[in-house]
């Protein structure tokens, strides 16, 4: 894959290759030292050739996520909207030059987790780096088992509590309900669920949006 004006690129889908001149942890920023065990074991992914994923997951629901808009002035904006506010789960991760998604139902549990992990092992190829947070659901028995069943092609690493900011995942939500969903009132759960997919597909056409989600992690220089 050739390198593009600003960011650097391991492969298409994301190995583990960080540039070797330059530092890099999942607990502090960029040029952060971050813990000698945890480099121990990026050395191993990218020896590995596994293929970095940061997931995260979010919610929407039938009540609009409100952001300032335009209107006539002495007009306020009136969102008109239903108090049946069923929750649409999405889960997403993050390589470097794509992302990868599903939308469920109701609350992201372990069966959803699994679901998800399986996802992305018929989508990429090869062993990966999975690094999240620490979701109970993320340490629990049967992602456990299942990561144990892929025999070492799932390597799971845990970001440190209270530091969202280190996920790119992160700044993906923000770009999908801040600039495509914005005041957008359902008027059935199927039509959020539809609208909630087309924007998530139309994003994935833009592989720059991706590369903006890691400059503003700041976990790699680019």
């Amino acid at each position: 894959m050739p390198r593009r004006p600003g960011a650097f690129c391991g492969s298409w889908a994301g190995v583990a290759s960080v540039p070797r001149d330059e530092p890099w942890c999942a607990t502090k920023k960029r040029f952060g030292a971050g813990s000698s065990s945890f480099g121990r074991r990026l050395k191993k992914a990218r020896k590995e050739g596994r293929t970095i994923v940061f997931i995260d997951e979010s919610g929407l629901s039938e009540r609009p996520h409100r952001c300032r808009t335009w209107a006539p002035r002495g007009q306020t904006p009136v969102l008109q909207y239903h108090f049946t506010w069923k929750t649409l789960s999405a889960m997403a991760g993050v390589t470097w030059w794509n992302f990868y998604f599903r939308l469920f139902p109701g609350a992201i549990r372990s069966p959803q987790i699994i679901q998800f992990l399986a996802h992305l092992q018929g989508h990429i190829p090869g062993k990966l780096l999975i690094i999240w947070d620490g979701l109970p659901g993320h340490r629990s028995r049967a992602v456990w088992d299942f990561v144990r069943e892929q025999k070492e092609r799932l390597w799971l690493e845990f970001l440190p509590g209270y530091a969202p900011e280190l996920n790119p995942v992160e700044y993906l939500w923000s770009y999908w309900k801040q600039h495509e969903l914005p005041n957008f009132c359902p008027q059935t759960f199927a039509q959020l669920s539809s609208h909630a997919r087309r924007a998530l597909r139309r994003m994935r056409r833009r592989p720059t949006l991706v590369c903006a989600f890691w400059e503003q992690a700041e976990l790699f220089p680019l």
